[in-house]
């Protein structure tokens, strides 16, 4: 027999639990002074009457409530998402909701409760922020809403169905930040700092009016004689629609976490922010992941679509078990980039070993492109030197800790002596240390 629809919404709260507690505690008591039992009926009698009410206040109104959830259709990896529920209260007097979202399983949340309280057609609107660590997809299932009446003897569940699939992309909230340091300056922790040009870009761009700052060398004598004597001057701007490919590497050595994230989420984040900041300064953004395969590849471009394909792109990667072939890389953009390119290298080595084993093939990007490795810091290395030295155990695993933190350092001198630009950083840095090597590299006017 089927449970009634009335049973399955009706819930008794802690209150009711604590005040028959009570009632039974006074009837242990009438045992000893039986001329209170009567009373003690009528106690109970007043508190199921009391029950029986809240019942009826909160069942003679089918739509006493009403819930909405309002979000993204898209959720920012590594960012947090906010997430709106909207309540309307169409009971008669003042209410108390305690409101159970069930959010997407990958959160874990066993225990996630939001409680507001709600007067006569009064709308509430109660705001919660999720942070997805993966990309994927993400189920939301239904609004449960527990509400209770002053008397609070009962609850009555509104199960709200709102269940909906959002997709979390690789982060771009993060995008127009990026985007707006990008024209003049680069970032740091503490904000923007300017790049010293060195040299004069080929691409004219305008005769003006010298303001103070200007460079001198840049004077237009033959404008200024033309304007009466008001100091003229050329003004360049960056070379413009140069390839920028980001070479994203989707091994094994990608899959170490880092507060929650892997390495390859980190690398995708900072090449989707730094191919937009690529087309700000009118560049060609493109892309290549590759593991044991060739991997997929994303033209450099710069059409309207080019983020939205470098975007899906990254969206459906994945990391890969195997050690990255890096001759198959090589054979690929000796055969699909034919012009002098930068191409950014996101991989990690975890010793000179297995640096060695691929400068040979990292070496031959150099030859025709200007290839830029990044590779990350192991931070919780960094945590263990600062630990205290206790004993002789201790000191052991100080000094090995050490060692490797060193050999990191030491792959960047091995790179640069080649002439390969190369940047170590930890994976909280990454995109902002990845757009100031760029923006320097431009600056510079090396690319």
């Amino acid at each position: 027999m089927p449970v009634p629809k009335f049973i399955k919404q009706l819930y008794i709260t802690n209150r009711l639990v604590w005040v028959l507690i009570g009632i039974a505690c006074f009837f242990i008591l009438t045992y000893f002074l039986p001329v209170l039992f009567e009373f003690g009926l009528i106690l109970l009698g007043l508190v199921l009457l009391l029950f029986v009410v809240d019942i009826l206040l909160l069942f003679r109104h089918p739509e006493g409530l009403q819930a909405k959830r309002k979000m993204a259709d898209i959720f920012s990896n590594g960012d947090d998402n906010k997430i709106l529920l909207e309540l309307k209260s169409a009971y008669p007097f003042a209410i108390k909701v305690l409101v159970m979202d069930e959010v997407p399983v990958q959160f874990q949340y066993r225990n996630f409760q939001l409680a507001a309280g709600l007067k006569y057609g009064e709308t509430a609107q109660l705001v919660y922020y999720l942070k997805p660590l993966t990309r994927g997809e993400y189920w939301f299932g239904a609004i449960n809403c527990l509400v209770s009446s002053p008397l609070a003897l009962a609850e009555r569940r509104f199960p709200v169905a709102a269940e909906k699939m959002v997709m979390v992309w690789p982060s771009f909230h993060s995008l127009r930040s990026y985007e707006l340091l990008a024209h003049n300056a680069t970032t740091s922790e503490i904000g923007s700092r300017k790049v010293r040009k060195l040299g004069h870009s080929l691409e004219f761009e305008e005769i003006k009016e010298y303001v103070p700052g200007d460079d001198l060398r840049n004077v237009n004598w033959k404008a200024t004689a033309r304007k009466g004597g008001a100091l003229m001057v050329n003004n360049f701007m960056d070379e413009r629609s140069q390839q920028v490919y980001c070479l994203i590497d989707k091994s094994r050595v990608m899959k170490m976490p880092f507060e929650g994230m892997t390495l390859l989420d980190y690398a995708i984040n900072a090449s989707l922010v730094l191919s937009r900041v690529a087309l700000v300064k009118y560049d060609k953004a493109g892309l290549i992941c590759f593991d044991e395969n060739r991997g997929k590849m994303v033209p450099a471009d710069r059409k309207g679509i080019q983020m939205s394909l470098l975007a899906e792109t990254l969206y459906r990667q994945q990391t890969n078990f195997l050690e990255a072939d890096y001759e198959k890389l090589v054979t690929l953009v000796k055969s699909r980039i034919t012009h002098r390119s930068l191409l950014i290298l996101f991989t990690n080595f975890e010793s000179m070993s297995s640096l060695q084993r691929q400068l040979p093939y990292i070496r031959s990007l150099a030859k025709q492109h200007l290839l830029l490795v990044v590779f990350f810091e192991n931070t919780a290395l960094q945590e263990q030197v600062k630990q205290p030295v206790e004993d002789l155990e201790q000191l052991y695993i100080k000094t090995i800790t050490e060692k490797f933190i060193a050999e990191k350092r030491l792959m960047v001198k091995e790179l640069q002596k080649y002439g390969i630009q190369a940047i170590l950083t930890s994976p909280q840095q990454l995109t902002t240390q990845t757009i100031n090597k760029y923006l320097e590299l431009k600056a510079r006017q090396i690319i």
